[in-house]
């Protein structure tokens, strides 16, 4: 059960009224920390700004896979394939590689 499952509980059945209102109170300060969290950008964010532009710059109108995205900032195919995915305005496309089948193309549509 979470913090806020056993306020709203609390809210719900119980008949004391400085119990209600504590409950109440705390939902409050439960949802002003989520607004403040959600608002502020995190650290891995932030981290990854340089890399996001970094990879906006080495795209172009030709798909790049992540892995040639990878190699030239020198990270994790992995992490290239998400900062790829976050990056906004890049299409994706199937693009044949051989041996190794079809995989995801990135690039700028224009």
């Amino acid at each position: 059960m979470t913090k806020r499952e056993f306020l709203n509980a609390v809210i719900a059945e119980t008949q004391n009224a400085d119990l209600a209102n504590f409950a109440v109170s705390e939902l409050e300060k439960l949802d002003a920390r989520n607004a403040k969290r959600a608002s502020a950008p995190s650290k891995k964010s932030l981290e990854n700004a340089p890399l996001i532009a970094k990879i906006a710059e080495f795209l172009t109108s030709e798909p790049k896979l992540a892995s040639e995205v990878a190699k030239e900032l020198e990270i994790s195919t992995q992490k290239a394939s998400a900062l790829l995915r976050q990056i906004e305005n890049v299409s994706v496309c199937d693009v044949k590689v051989k041996g190794k089948g079809t995989q995801k193309g990135y690039f700028f549509a224009e």
